[in-house]
């Protein structure tokens, strides 16, 4: 177990500069897809930060992570939102920062585990102190999954858009931004009333 931690944190360390040529969730899908004999095709495209469009970066931010600047990993006033909302049988989304969908996406798939979370719960201050905030953002959007075999913000905005992350508008952002919570059920254009409160939120804080 700690051998394998070792390599995960190496490879964070090398994420810092080399981008991940695949993830645990991709490699997760094309197995979904080759066990049900279903057709795949795969869309990734890395693209730097510089060309990706601010509003889709602030978009995101605000769906997923508010407070993603001024945390280190662990956001734990959501976390404990959150577990309030669970008690309560509320609707809200979980606690899980930028940071920590980042590490599950790269290593972990959408499985969920103790052991899982705890491994989890660990790597995520490396990616902290490794990587630091604006490679965490740029890893995650290009990485993050946008819908069926999509993955990425260049790919999702010429899937759903037809043109590139860094020219995709204001209100595209915003829809593709709520899409993040379940990418394989929901579409962007469906997504209005949402993806409004996310433009909400994004003009409280200033974007």
């Amino acid at each position: 177990m700690a051998s394998l931690w070792s390599i995960a944190a190496l490879t964070l360390v090398a994420a810092r500069w080399i981008d991940p040529p695949t993830t645990a969730v991709h490699m997760e899908r094309r197995l979904q897809a080759w066990i049900h004999h279903a057709p795949y095709h795969e869309r990734y495209e890395f693209v730097p930060l510089s060309q990706i469009s601010p509003d889709l970066q602030h978009a995101v931010i605000a769906a997923e992570d508010a407070r993603f600047y001024q945390h280190h990993g662990f956001d734990w006033h959501a976390m404990e939102i959150a577990a309030e909302g669970d008690m309560e049988g509320g609707r809200i989304r979980g606690g899980s920062t930028l940071t920590q969908q980042l590490v599950k996406n790269i290593f972990f798939g959408t499985g969920r585990s103790i052991l899982r979370k705890g491994a989890e719960f660990t790597l995520v201050p490396v990616a902290e102190v490794v990587l630091g905030k604006r490679r965490i953002l740029e890893l995650y959007l290009n990485v993050v999954e946008w819908g069926p075999g999509v993955y990425g913000a260049d790919s999702a905005c010429r899937y759903y858009y037809g043109t590139s992350a860094r020219n995709v508008g204001r209100q595209e952002s915003a829809q593709l931004a709520a899409v993040l919570p379940r990418p394989l059920k929901r579409r962007p254009e469906r997504m209005q009333r949402y993806s409004a409160l996310i433009l909400e939120r994004m003009r409280q804080a200033g974007w």
